[in-house]
């Protein structure tokens, strides 16, 4: 691990720290806050595999 792997990490942590705090400013209840998680995980693996498909 290198100094630029460090700076990945701290910042993916920042990241991952505003998109929470956004999603708490949103009041959302555990069933509505993990059907939208799960959506966006849906998205992500859908375009994963597609630019994996496009791209192989």
């Amino acid at each position: 691990m290198n100094e630029f792997d460090t700076v990945q990490l701290i910042s993916l942590f920042g990241f991952l720290v505003l998109a929470g705090s956004a999603l708490a400013g949103q009041r959302l209840n555990w069933k509505k806050g993990l059907v939208m998680a799960l959506t966006w995980a849906g998205i992500f693996v859908m375009v994963f595999l597609f630019i994996s498909l496009v791209a192989g």
